[in-house]
């Protein structure tokens, strides 16, 4: 698989966790990459991870942080 696949793959399953209510609460990063640890922001779901590979994915997570950041402050 190319990266440029890889690197949407790991978008498209972050963009669906996101949809289906999810916050990204921490990001812990290792040797393959990093693991994304989600809260619901309902109290009947369960909390979820994902591990993603690719820099550019982990670079997506950042601005998605840093808009959400955005949004907080801003209000």
């Amino acid at each position: 698989m190319s990266a440029f696949a890889e690197y949407e793959r790991e978008k498209q399953q972050i963009d669906e966790i996101l949809a289906q209510g999810y916050i990204i609460a921490a990001i812990e990063e290792n040797l393959d990459g990093a693991l994304l640890h989600f809260t619901p922001a309902s109290p009947n779901m369960e909390r979820t991870q994902l591990q993603i590979l690719t820099a550019d994915a982990r670079k997506y997570v950042t601005s998605l942080l840093f808009a959400r950041q955005t949004q907080l402050t801003s209000r």
